[in-house]
Parts: C-alpha cells; structure tokens; sequence
C-alpha cells in the first residue's frame, strides 16, 4: 500500500553554488560513496542535485519534512548493478522507516544540465 509520495525539482546551479561556497556543505549531506560516485561522472553538478533531490522527496513523501533529522547524508542514493538508482537509509531515517513499515521505497530521478528532480514512493 502506498503511503507517502514526495516529489522535489531544483535547479543545478543552486546546488553547485552551495557546494562551492560552503566548505563542509558537500559532506554534510551527501554520503562518502555518493561523492565518490558523484565525482566519477562526467556531469558531477547534476549528479549531486539529483541526489539532493531525491534527499528532498523523501523527506516530503514522509509528510514529515525536516521534523525528521537535518543528517541528509543519512539518506543515501546508491545505484544497483544496473544503474538504478535506490534509497538506503541510516540512522535516524533508519530506525524511522522500521517504526513506520514502509519495506518499500521506490526512486526515480532525472536531470537535465540546469535542472534535477526526483520522485520518491512509500510503501508498507
């Protein structure tokens, strides 16, 4: 059953602009792997807003937003065999998708050079 959809858009720029003029900001939200994945890219700035994106989506499919904790690099987008991009949560976010039993998240995300979104679906 479906229980929360978030959806989150946002341009690149803004993003990289953050990264660029706060020191810690890039390691305060995103992941080591999704840095080290992010950086590998040939088009890093829509890979980060993406990511960004998608931390954002989760946190609006929860209907909670950020009530829930300000660790963003607890929420991880890590991509599979394929490709695909998928949603492993840490900590805080951890402990609260158990309580909540939403065994199902499902992530899309696209880019294009000045924007990123991402779709995040709840399921129990």
């Amino acid at each position: 059953m479906i229980v929360g959809v978030g959806m989150d858009m946002i341009e690149v720029d803004r993003v990289m602009e953050k990264v660029r003029k706060n020191k810690g900001f890039r390691e305060k939200i995103f992941s080591p792997q999704e840095i080290t994945f992010c950086e590998a890219q040939t088009h890093a700035d829509q890979s980060y807003a993406a990511r960004f994106a998608a931390k954002e989506a989760f946190l609006k499919a929860t209907g909670k937003g950020l009530t829930l904790g300000y660790d963003l690099a607890e929420i991880e987008v890590v991509p599979d065999a394929h490709g695909q991009p998928h949603l492993h949560l840490h900590g805080n976010f951890k402990a609260i998708a158990l309580q909540n039993n939403w065994n199902k998240i499902h992530l899309s995300l696209s880019h294009l050079a000045t924007v990123a979104c991402a779709v995040v679906i709840l399921e129990q």
